[in-house]
Formats: structure tokens, C-alpha cells, sequence
């Protein structure tokens, strides 16, 4: 059997075994793990001699006379076995995969600041880069199998000297419906029309800037009239290429205005694609500009910039400028998913299928085939990686275990006391004393003694018997005891909050999250994400919190490197009869416990500090802590 066996033969875990290769025109059978029958084996399309196919076969009959073969083996455990799904690139989750991406090479012609540096980067060896038969061989097997829509990208996929004969071949592949390919387009002018005369349907260009001199900043490289040059081509050629823009906070936002202006005479689909933190990049979370921040910017200036309608698969929501020839996407990749209706997959350079960009799983589909593996069973391991797939990507659901471990604590974390004490050592008297108090002043006057804070209950609707002077306890009834607001009669209203929370974390910390090297992962963005879905689940945590449908929840987590401190803010918003003051101040508090967990092991010295409301608005009172009056 092969060294290469990578995944187990149990297929009720979704795995696939690689068998051993027979020559052709032997008699012997394979037990097909994707149908769990016997059947004739399959070659792979590789040559051999036939002295080494006799050799082969001599050596095959010989062990089969001593040990029971691995056909018998398999047939004898066939009772056990749970075929596959007959739609290998169906998910758990009924998302069926018609649309592959195939990485053609490692290689670029660009030095981009954000991608590589200067000098480039460490380049696997071509040996172990899939051949231009395997590229084929595995995208007729992705067609066979549903994909109708392939997109060679890289790397730089035109850097292959062969690109043009692999779009021709791909395209010939029967039910293929569609082949683009995604390029920093240096070279479109020179290859657009023999691409176009291959059978190229799509082109998309990947576009940070429209500045030449900031283009060579940002790529190390001349070219940004070639790149210009090779857009107005394709529109020429009848394209609409789409340009894909990288959207960064204080890198290129200040364009935005600019690429919106591009679709004025051109036919093109600007799309905004938000900064996505990976796990691992060197880049920091506040760098991200969401969608609606974009909107926003570009409705300043056209009011009249509208949406237009998409597909089920669109990953991008369209809008346009009336008028103007082409129109702009935004790819919400980070603040509103589209994981739901994914229905891509992704084939590396050197031959690994990944079933999500974010995932690390991934599963070799070369040392798949260059051990001899059959079509049936490639067809099985491909199954068995799409049937792992998440059912959103992994950055989304990071931050889960915190908020289930709150969510869990919750009846301990609010468990009602009807006396709280503050010991102090030498204990030897005990002073009632009322519920608000000034504990420094008291502790500075007695400093030995044990204080017993009694509570005091509300049980009038008046201030005076409240002892509060400012207004009524709403979450008390007429006995004292806790409930809930009744909001039924309250006005349906636009409310928003924004609260604010402060981590100090020290120096050492400071350094590891601005080089983001922290063992966790990415702190800022994983707290960015935990504080949203703390927002979301407030109701779960706090029990007399309404359940509201909050439409928008904005976390941002910056590192102040001069503080040593993460400063993290949280802004809800919501159409209701109640506001969101508690949703923002979870989020915060969420996000800095997030920053808490993943710097601990470095240091317990974190100070979480400053947990505020900064300002709501849309209830019967206004409250702004800038100015520090209720309105």
C-alpha cells in the first residue's frame, strides 16, 4: 500500500483511502471507497513499460498467494462501509461547489509592501507545483463533478509561459460554462487578444490605486499606465472587467471618491473588498473600512448612489451612480459574511484543496496522484474535503469559546446577594451602613473594621422613599423584586449607543500585538469579533436585557503603542422601543476580556479599565459624555 495514505478508509468520516496501482489489463479488483462496491481498476494517465507492468503484476500474484490482498480486506469489512454522497462537492450544509479556483503558480511580477518583500519570498520547488497535465487533469475532474465556473489566479498566473494553451484546454472540457482569471494586468496588452481567442469569458484585475506614483510605492514596480492601458483594452474586447480594490485605513481610503469617478466613462466593476485579517499577517485591525463606512463616503458625494440587484452566489453587493457606464461591488467579506451561500473552492499551487480561504485544512490532491491514486477514489478524498467544511469561516467562530464560557457563568455573575463585604484585616466590629458610599473615604476613616453593605429597596414609585434624587429603579416592582421593563407602549425610534473600554496591557504585550506575534493569533481582530457577537447575545447574558434585533454593531480595537493599551470601541444601533446601551457596553467588555484571554499568557499584569457609555441617543433622554449632561 502507499506511503500516501493521508486520510483514513472509514468513510463515515467523510475520508477516502489511497489504493495501490494495478497495471492495466489485470485482473485484479479494488473495492471503489466512493461506492463501496468492487470494481475494475482505473489507470491514471500514466505510461509505463511493459516489463514493469509485468514485474508489477508477477509481484501483485505472488503476495496475494500468502497474505489475504487488500481487495479481501476490503471485502471484508464492505458491510461496514457508508458509501459517500453521489454529489462529492455537496457539503453538510447544502452548499454545492460550482465555481473552483486554480492557482497556476507561486510566482509575481510585483513586490507589493503588503504581500511579499522587497527582495521576494521563499518559493517551493517546481517539482513540487502541480504539471500543466495535472492542472488539467484535476479541472476535468472538478467539471465532471459540478464546477462550471473556473478562475486561474496565483501568484500571477500570467507569468506562466503556457497560460494561453491552458485556458484553451480548460475551456474544451465539456459543461464548463465560464473561465476567467485574476491578474495585476502588466501584461494584458500583450496576451488580452490571444487569451480572448482561447476562450477567456472574464478578466479581473487587482487594482489598490489610481495613483502612478503611489502604485509604484505600494508594488516596488513601474507599470501603472500598462495596467491602465490593458483595462481600456478588455472593455474594447467587449469585457467588463472587474478591478479588485483592497480597501485599507490610511493606506488607500482616500480614493475611494476616485475609482467611483473611474465607472463614469467605463464599463468597468470596481469592487471594494474589506482588509481580511488573517491569523498571521503583519497587518493591524484598525486598518479595516467596512461597507457601510464606504456607502456612507460615497453618498456624500453622489446622494444618489444606489444599490442594484444580485445573484444567490454574489459575493459582492452591487450599487451604481445613475448614469455613469459601469458601477461599484462591495465585498463584505469581514462585517457581513456570505459563508451561507458559498459555493467555492480553491486549489493550490502545489496541488492542495482548500475548501475555505481562511481554513488551514487542506487536503493534497498531487501526492493524491502521483501515488498512483484512482479517479474514483481522488473523486472520494475531494468529497471528503468538502464534507469538512465549516459552516462559516474560522475567524468568525474564534472567539466562540469566550462567549460560551460567559454564557455559562452567567447565574454565578449575577447571582443576587443581599449583602456584599469589604474585609479588611484585624476584623473586630461590624457598621451598617447605607447601599452608595465613598469606600476610599470610609476605609481611609476605619481601615481595620469589616463593613456590611446593606441594600436598599426600592418599593414606591416616588423618589423621596427611593432615597434617589434623580429617577425610579424600572427594573424593580412594587415588592422590591427584579423584572422586566414592559416596552410595549414605548415609541419605535432609531436608538443608537456607543460605549468604550480601555486595556492597558504593558509594553512586551504592546510590541507582540503591533507585530502581531502573540501565539493566539490576531488579538485586535479576534476581540473585534468577540465583542460583535457579545452585542449580539447580550440578551443571553444579562437576564433582564430585551432580546432586540440590533441592524448594525461596530467594534473597533485599536493598539495605542505610546499608552501600551488597547483602546476598544463599540457602537449599536437599532430601530425598537428600547436602546442599546447594554449591547454596547457587552461589546466592549466582550472585546476586552477577548484581549485579556489571548495576552495572558505573556503576562497577568492587564488592567481592563474604563468601561463607559460615551453617548446614546433616540430614548427620552439623550446622554453625551463629552459634555457630560443629560439632554
Amino acid at each position: 500500500m502507499n506511503a500516501i495514505l493521508r486520510v483514513g478508509i472509514l468513510a463515515r468520516n467523510a475520508a477516502a483511502a489511497i489504493t495501490t496501482s494495478y497495471p492495466t489489463g489485470s485482473s485484479n479488483n479494488y473495492v471503489s471507497i466512493a461506492t463501496g462496491v468492487a470494481a475494475t481498476k482505473t489507470q491514471l494517465p500514466v505510461e509505463k513499460s511493459a516489463s514493469t507492468a509485468n514485474t508489477h503484476s508477477a509481484t501483485a500474484n505472488t503476495i496475494a498467494e500468502h497474505k489475504p490482498s487488500f481487495v479481501q480486506q476490503q471485502n471484508s469489512k464492505q458491510a461496514k462501509v457508508k458509501p459517500i454522497s453521489s454529489q462529492p462537492l455537496t457539503d453538510t450544509f447544502g452548499r454545492h461547489h460550482t465555481y473552483l479556483r486554480i492557482s497556476l503558480t507561486e510566482r509575481c511580477n510585483l513586490r507589493c509592501q503588503y504581500c511579499m518583500p522587497a527582495e521576494g519570498v521563499q518559493l517551493q520547488s517546481k517539482s513540487n507545483l502541480l504539471t500543466t497535465e495535472e492542472i488539467l487533469y484535476l479541472a476535468r475532474i472538478f467539471v465532471e463533478q459540478g464546477v462550471r465556473k473556473i478562475r486561474l489566479t496565483g501568484g500571477e498566473p500570467t507569468v506562466r509561459r503556457d497560460i494561453v494553451d491552458i485556458i484553451a484546454k480548460i475551456k474544451s472540457i465539456p459543461k464548463l460554462d465560464n473561465i476567467g482569471i485574476t491578474t495585476n494586468g502588466l501584461v494584458l496588452t500583450r496576451l488580452l487578444v490571444p487569451m480572448q481567442r482561447a476562450g477567456l469569458d472574464a478578466v479581473n484585475i487587482s487594482l489598490d490605486t489610481l495613483r502612478p506614483e503611489r502604485f509604484e510605492e505600494i508594488t516596488r514596480r513601474k507599470g501603472w499606465e500598462r495596467v491602465i492601458a490593458g483595462i481600456d483594452l478588455a472593455i474594447q474586447l467587449g469585457y467588463k472587467p472587474k478591478l479588485n480594490c483592497v480597501l485599507m485605513r490610511n493606506f488607500n481610503e482616500d480614493e475611494i471618491c476616485d475609482f467611483v469617478e473611474f465607472t463614469r466613462d467605463r464599463d468597468v466593476d470596481v469592487r471594494f473588498i474589506e482588509y481580511m485579517p488573517f491569523t498571521g499577517n503583519k497587518w493591524q485591525t484598525d486598518r479595516l473600512i467596512s461597507f457601510k463606512e464606504s456607502v456612507e463616503i460615497i453618498q456624500k458625494r453622489w446622494p444618489d448612489f444606489k444599490a442594484l440587484p444580485n445573484g444567490p452566489n454574489d459575493t459582492s453587493k452591487a450599487y451604481s451612480v445613475p448614469g455613469y457606464k459601469g458601477q461599484v461591488g462591495f465585498i463584505t467579506s469581514m462585517t457581513e459574511h456570505f459563508c451561507g451561500t458559498c459555493n467555492r473552492l480553491r486549489l493550490t499551487a502545489d496541488g492542495n484543496i482548500k475548501v475555505c480561504l481562511f481554513g488551514n485544512k487542506e487536503f493534497s490532491l498531487r501526492d493524491a496522484i502521483r501515488s498512483k491514486c484512482s479517479e474514483d477514489d481522488l473523486i472520494a478524498l475531494i468529497g471528503a474535503a468538502v464534507s469538512r467544511k465549516k459552516k462559516q469561516h474560522a475567524d468568525i467562530n474564534i472567539h466562540n469559546n469566550t462567549v460560551t464560557r460567559l454564557h455559562h457563568k452567567k447565574s454565578e455573575i449575577f447571582e443576587s446577594r443581599r449583602e456584599q463585604r469589604i474585609n479588611y484585616p484585624k476584623i473586630s466590629k461590624d457598621f451598617s451602613l447605607p447601599y452608595t458610599f465613598d469606600t476610599n473615604l470610609i476605609s481611609s476613616q476605619f481601615p481595620k473594621y469589616n463593613f456590611k453593605q446593606i441594600r436598599s429597596f426600592c418599593t414606591k414609585n416616588t423618589d423621596g422613599d427611593c432615597g434617589n434624587n434623580s429617577t425610579n429603579l424600572t427594573h424593580v416592582d412594587a415588592t422590591g423584586k427584579a423584572q422586566m421593563v414592559d416596552v410595549s407602549v414605548k415609541e419605535t425610534t432609531k436608538r443608537f449607543a456607543e460605549a468604550r473600554a480601555t486595556v492597558l496591557v504593558g509594553p512586551k504585550i504592546t510590541k507582540l500585538i503591533h507585530t502581531n506575534n502573540m501565539k493566539k493569533g490576531d488579538v485586535l481582530s479576534v476581540a473585534q469579533l468577540a465583542g460583535i457577537m457579545g452585542a449580539k447575545r447580550t440578551s443571553e447574558l444579562i437576564p433582564l436585557c430585551h432580546n432586540i434585533t440590533l441592524s448594525s454593531v461596530k467594534v473597533e480595537a485599536k493598539l495605542v503603542m505610546e499608552m501600551y493599551s488597547v483602546d476598544i470601541c463599540g457602537r449599536v444601533q437599532c430601530t425598537g422601543q428600547t436602546g442599546v446601551e447594554m449591547e454596547a457596553l457587552t461589546a466592549v467588555t466582550l472585546a476586552a476580556l477577548t484581549v485579556y484571554d489571548m495576552c495572558k499568557a505573556v503576562s497577568h499584569d492587564i488592567t481592563i479599565t474604563d468601561i463607559k457609555l460615551w453617548n446614546k441617543t433616540g430614548g427620552k433622554r439623550n446622554f453625551e459624555r463629552n459634555q457630560n449632561k443629560v439632554d
